[in-house]
This record gives C-alpha cells, sequence and structure tokens, in this order.
C-alpha cells in the first residue's frame, strides 16, 4: 500500500513540537551566542598584545561625540586611544593579579551582562501573529479589562452627623429627587468631601484605595440615571448618581497585540534565562549552610553601608 504522501511532513511537525528539542535549540543558541560574544581563547593567548581595530576607533570617536563635542583632533584621537590602551593593560594586570575575584560589583556586572546575553538570545525568537493569538487565548484573562463608572455622590459626615449620618442622607432623598443632578440645590443639602464630587472613568481598584473596598463593592452594583444609596465608606454615608457604567471585558487580541508581543517576550525571556540557569547550575555542586534565627541575631548595620550599597548597585 502507497504511504500517503503527507506522511513525511506530519513527522516532522511531531519532531518539530518536541519540548526536548526546543531546550536543545536553546542550549545550542545560548552557547553559540556566548561563543560569538567572547573572544575565541586564540585571540587571549598572547596576554602581551593589544590591538586597536578601526571599529575600536571609531567607537572611541562616537563616544567622544555622544558627550556634544566637536569631532576630535588627530592629537585628541592619539589621547583617546592611548587612554583606552592604558585601561585595557590597567584591567589585564589586575585579572593576573585576582583583583577580579571576591569582587560584588564585578561579579554583579558579569551576572548582568549573562542576563543581557539571554535577553538578546530571548529576543532572536520573533513571534508570528498566530503564534501570538493562539498564546493569547490561553492567557485572555490577564489582559481583561476592569468595569469603570461616571459618577457623582453626596456626603454626610460622621463628624457631623454622628450615628445620625445615615438617617441624614435618606432623609435627603426625597428634597433631591427630580432635580437635576448636578444643581447646586442638590449640592447644598450635603457636606464638603475632601476628594472629588464627582468621579470620571473610576475603577473597582481605584474607588477601593479612595473609599474603601466595601464602598467600591456596593458601588459597582448600581444603576445610572437615578440618586441611590446611602453607601457606607470609610468617612461616612454617600448618595450616588451613576452616569455611566462600562461592565467588564476581555478585549479582542487586535485591541491589545502590542501588549500581548511584549508579555510573550517577556515569557519567552523567562524561559530562556530560567533553562540556561538550569544547565549551568547543573555543572555545580553547592553547599549551603544551615542558618538558624541565632545566626541573625543581633546584627547591626554598619554606618554609611547602606550609601555603599546603593552606589554599588548602580
Amino acid at each position: 500500500m502507497p504511504v500517503p504522501s503527507d506522511v513525511p511532513k506530519k513527522k516532522w511537525q511531531r519532531l518539530l513540537s518536541e519540548p526536548l528539542l526546543h531546550f536543545v535549540v536553546v542550549g545550542v543558541v545560548l552557547f553559540g551566542g556566548y561563543r560569538l560574544f567572547t573572544p575565541a581563547p586564540e585571540e587571549a593567548v598572547d596576554q602581551q598584545k593589544i590591538n586597536l581595530t578601526k571599529d575600536d576607533v571609531r567607537q572611541l570617536a562616537v563616544t567622544w561625540l555622544a558627550q556634544g563635542r566637536p569631532p576630535p583632533t588627530p592629537d585628541e584621537m592619539r589621547s583617546l586611544m592611548d587612554q583606552k590602551v592604558t585601561e585595557e593593560i590597567l584591567f589585564r594586570e589586575a585579572v593576573s593579579l585576582g583583583l577580579d575575584r571576591d569582587d560584588e560589583i564585578i561579579k554583579r556586572r558579569l551576572a548582568q551582562k549573562m542576563d543581557f546575553l539571554a535577553a538578546d538570545l530571548a529576543s532572536l525568537d520573533e513571534p508570528n501573529n498566530a503564534q501570538l493569538e493562539a498564546w493569547y487565548a490561553k492567557r485572555s484573562d490577564r489582559f481583561a479589562l476592569s468595569p469603570h463608572l461616571s459618577f457623582r455622590h453626596l456626603y454626610f459626615s460622621f463628624d457631623k452627623h454622628g450615628e445620625a449620618a445615615r438617617d441624614a442622607a435618606v432623609a435627603a432623598i426625597p428634597t433631591i429627587s427630580g432635580k437635576p443632578a448636578s444643581s447646586p440645590e442638590v449640592a447644598s443639602v450635603a457636606d464638603p468631601f475632601m476628594f472629588r464630587n464627582y468621579y470620571s472613568d473610576a475603577t473597582p481598584d481605584q474607588m477601593a484605595k479612595e473609599l474603601g473596598p466595601n464602598f467600591a463593592k456596593a458601588l459597582f452594583t448600581l444603576k445610572p440615571g437615578s440618586w441611590q444609596g446611602p453607601v457606607q465608606s470609610g468617612y461616612g454615608w454617600h448618595l450616588i448618581w451613576v452616569d455611566s457604567i462600562e461592565p467588564g471585558r476581555v478585549p479582542a487580541f487586535e485591541e491589545v497585540a502590542p501588549a500581548v508581543k511584549s508579555a510573550w517576550l517577556d515569557e519567552r525571556y523567562a524561559e530562556v534565562k530560567s533553562n540556561a540557569l538550569k544547565e549551568m547550575r547543573s555543572r555545580y555542586v553547592v553547599n549551603l549552610p544551615t542558618v538558624t534565627a541565632d545566626d541573625l541575631r543581633g546584627l547591626e548595620v554598619p554606618a554609611g553601608a547602606s550609601a555603599q550599597i546603593e552606589l554599588s548597585a548602580q
């Protein structure tokens, strides 16, 4: 019986979808990138030879111009090259003396470079729209838009009315019914409020922070077009007029495509970095001490240490 022509194609598709293959490819790319950005051993054999290329010279000139200076003269260019050579000599001599070891700043910089390398490798994998749409379909709740509403309120203060603040709010309803919500006569029945009397496009999180979670929860159950309440906040009682409300929703992919791509790249970067760290860590035997509360008791931060830590992190 003849084999269908699409069988080899399906076999390749299954092979390309294997997670193990993905991991191997990531490893090859990571260490290939490392070899690309790291001088070959042969180049480092002669530690007494320093070669500046034309690209090095151009980079020195570009750095000079980036500081807002006019183009360097030949004498200034020679001085820049001499500084570069001096820097390279001092670096090599410091490494030969082992001064790069046990230095927290150097460790941080090298770890940061490896981090940047992982980010560069992750960015090489540019997603197409089909990949992004499939990725978004599984995580669309992460991009859900919160409900939001516009409303005005009348405030009845605990400070002025005490326990009768709620009763004062209820008693004001007949007075304001049938009158424009924004009229001065309506506003005159309430107490001055320290924040806003009108909120536009407010979200549940915003209202929970300003007036409390219970107020926010009750607020988003109200209907537009009439005075409702009273609703309690941490400051007193409120009568609410909702102008408009937009329920929460999950946006279409097209509405959030740039944000989806950014999130996909972030996740891809984290995945590449995690896989690389796991592979590198597997080549080490790590011994950690057992730390108890007694070991950390009585610790004191030396004067000026916080400033030094801040400087070393820069």
